[in-house]
């Protein structure tokens, strides 16, 4: 059974993408696709960034703990707010710390927003950083409009038939993402 890492983006206060993230944890455990973990980044507060993992003197155990989990699992979701059409310096700087371990990494993109286009302008710039650095990028996304109508505090979805049909199509690409990457590897 594949692992996925789900990274929780936002650290702000009555954050509401936490949700999503929690609802993807949900979801791939309930149905049995794979086992998951959440990388909530506010739990992590990283520092501003200033070097990358591999440069570093003295990395965190935080930062150590971290880049484990990215380099071990088999694909990652990135549960992302959109801030001003991009996404937030907390996901930038996890992004950021780490190189060789997003290489060829298959990693989905779920955004989140209060307004009605779900956070799909952060699309962009976060798909261009990913690219740079050799993630795979998942050809389906999943954005989720007006949050706190459509998911509870603790990640339920108050349309639980409509978003698990969503749910569905996006994961069975990240499942396949992960599955040729395993096949182009033996």
């Amino acid at each position: 059974m594949p692992h996925i890492e789900i990274i929780s983006a936002s650290v702000r206060e009555g954050r509401n993408s936490h949700r999503v993230a929690r609802f993807f944890q949900s979801y791939l455990e309930q149905n049995k696709l794979a086992t998951s973990h959440i990388l909530d980044l506010k739990e992590y507060s990283f520092p501003l960034f200033n070097e990358r993992l591999h440069l570093q003197k003295n990395p965190s155990q935080k930062a150590l703990d971290f880049t484990e989990r990215i380099k071990t699992a088999d694909g990652v979701i990135m549960v992302t707010p959109e801030y001003n059409g991009g996404y937030p310096a907390s996901l930038k700087n996890a992004i950021d710390l780490l190189y060789t371990q997003w290489r060829r990494k298959p990693i989905a993109i779920a955004t989140v927003s209060d307004g009605m286009f779900g956070g799909t302008q952060v699309i962009t710039s976060l798909l261009f950083s990913l690219w740079k650095i050799g993630a795979w990028m998942v050809p389906a996304t999943f954005p989720v409009p007006k949050v706190k109508n459509l998911f509870d505090e603790n990640g339920n979805p108050t349309n639980p038939e409509d978003t698990n049909k969503r749910a569905k199509k996006y994961i069975a690409e990240l499942l396949w993402c992960i599955e040729a990457k395993k096949r182009m590897e033996d």
